[in-house]
């Protein structure tokens, strides 16, 4: 956010600059003959140009950089996501998006599978949550099978935030 206020002060500087140097004076040289501008109309001018600037200097910008950041957070790909999806596109990239891939979260784990392939639903993928799977299960925890190459275990969360998880990646898998 720091580069952004950066970025906008030095934008800010230049066109003040300009501005300045736009007010400063009239042109003037060998044959050259400009007439001298009434106080008013230099009033009018200033008036004019810092209205200007300041709409689109300022205002513009403000409105590009902060008016659809809240929109933003709602929806991926035009997909628009309630409170508790939103909650588990979080949840997902702090436990999971280390080790799975999801184009939703900019997540590009190489351990477990590719989310936006599989396309796993609701049901999937809160099951593998609460249960893990291991590379070769014996055949007693069979429901414990990978898709992917590492191991998950079971239970990285518990409850509601297992559920947040699951209808996010149900939701937005391979929709991106």
């Amino acid at each position: 956010m720091l580069a952004v206020y950066l970025f906008i002060a030095l934008w800010a500087v230049v066109g003040l600059g300009l501005f300045f140097i736009a007010m400063r004076g009239r042109v003037t040289g060998p044959g050259v003959e400009v007439p001298t501008p009434t106080t008013g109309g230099r009033r009018a001018t200033g008036i004019v140009y810092l209205v200007t600037y300041v709409g689109f200097g300022v205002a513009l910008p403000l409105v590009f950089l902060t008016g659809n950041h809240h929109n933003a957070n709602r929806q991926i790909g035009g997909i628009k996501l309630t409170a508790a999806e939103k909650k588990g596109r979080q949840l997902f990239g702090q436990n999971c998006g280390v080790c799975h891939t999801l184009a939703a979260t900019n997540s590009v784990g190489k351990v477990g599978p590719n989310l936006d392939q599989i396309q796993p639903s609701t049901s999937l993928v809160l099951h593998t949550i609460q249960n893990g799977c291991l590379q070769n299960p014996p055949p007693s925890q069979s429901n414990q099978t990978c898709l992917g190459q590492g191991t998950m275990p079971s239970n990285i969360l518990l409850g509601n935030q297992a559920n947040e998880v699951a209808q996010f990646v149900a939701k937005v898998a391979g929709k991106e």
